[in-house]
């Protein structure tokens, strides 16, 4: 983002305005802290904010401070094209291609507001009026504590801020394991932390949260778990039965392909998880070093993201995914054997 960009979107915010705060579809803690962290930042500059999230998300994002204000697309959308369509300016977070919003793709189209995009991932599409898109960055919550900082408003930022913004850098980068885990990363939290995050009570308050139903899910994908050892790759099988058994709830598989990504002599991870409602197998990809399961992702199975952390999904059945999964591997022997 230039200086003239920053020049702009502060004279742009330097009287209220009617804001739209977006995360994708589906969204995880980094786009919903995100989200509340934006959310919380411009309300107090006296701003008319809303977030419109497209729909539901796990429970265990749901204690983050001014949650319950949160706006969801599939069951709200009369309302939510009205604040759209009136939106002066709307902030996509956390994704950066409009067909990530599912449903909502068309009215934010249509939408005259000006548009803010603020994201890490690759390949970002040019809907955008104002773009701050930066894949070397751990997570968009990080993007928003930097965005806050090139507005002059670091002084803005209190307790409440600070816990979302942790909540999203913590999740996004594997408890600060992943590579783009960066010495900036480190900084940022260390000033999230003064101004008040409580790094025990967040992790808690998302990672300890385990029903016995999502444990015995994890049995359940673990005993599943299959090794191609030619290939350095490991992946996991749900099915819908799978899930139905052990009262699946959205959330639950969160972090289950990692497991199979921890496996000695392991590069490349996949889980399949069949989604009958939709009719879609979805798809979660890890790896490491320089494979890149965005490219992977976004040649084979409509997806994308991060080198070491992608999604996509497949049309076909469980079985069929499968197959055409360990067909495609062979022409990648070569970059997995590094």
């Amino acid at each position: 983002m230039t200086k003239q960009d920053i020049s702009s979107i502060k004279q742009l915010l330097s009287t209220p305005k009617q804001i739209v705060i977006v995360p994708h579809k589906n969204p995880d803690g980094d786009a919903i802290g995100s989200s509340l962290g934006l959310y919380l930042y411009l309300s107090k500059l006296n701003h008319d904010v809303k977030i419109i999230a497209p729909n539901d998300y796990p429970n265990f994002l749901k204690w983050m401070p001014e949650e319950p204000s949160i706006i969801k697309y599939e069951s709200q959308r009369e309302l939510s094209n009205t604040l759209i369509d009136d939106a002066d300016v709307i902030f996509t977070l956390d994704f950066n291609a409009l067909h990530r919003v599912g449903e909502m793709e068309s009215p934010l189209q249509n939408s005259k507001g000006i548009k803010i995009m603020i994201d890490h991932h690759q390949q970002p599409d040019g809907y955008a009026s104002f773009m701050y898109s930066d894949t070397r960055m751990s997570s968009t919550c990080e993007m928003i504590y930097n965005f806050i900082a090139m507005l002059d408003d670091s002084n803005v930022i209190d307790k409440d801020i600070s816990t979302c913004l942790y909540a999203g850098i913590m999740t996004d980068t594997g408890s600060f394991r992943f590579p783009s885990t960066s010495s900036k990363t480190h900084h940022v939290i260390a000033d999230l932390m003064e101004k008040g995050a409580n790094n025990a009570a967040i992790h808690n308050a998302i990672y300890d949260t385990n029903s016995p139903e999502r444990l015995q899910l994890l049995g359940c994908a673990l005993r599943n778990l299959k090794v191609l050892p030619d290939f350095k790759t490991a992946y996991i099988t749900l099915s819908q039965d799978e899930l139905n058994k052990f009262n699946f709830k959205k959330g639950d598989t969160e972090g289950f392909v990692n497991y199979g990504l921890s496996i000695e002599n392991i590069v490349f991870a996949a889980i399949f998880i069949e989604h009958k409602q939709e009719g879609i197998i979805k798809i979660s990809l890890r790896s490491k070093g320089d494979f890149s399961v965005n490219e992977f992702a976004r040649t084979h199975f409509e997806g994308g993201g991060h080198t070491n952390a992608a999604g996509g999904k497949s049309d076909l059945g469980l079985n069929d995914t499968i197959e055409k999964f360990i067909s495609i591997l062979p022409s990648y022997k070569n970059a997995l054997n590094l």
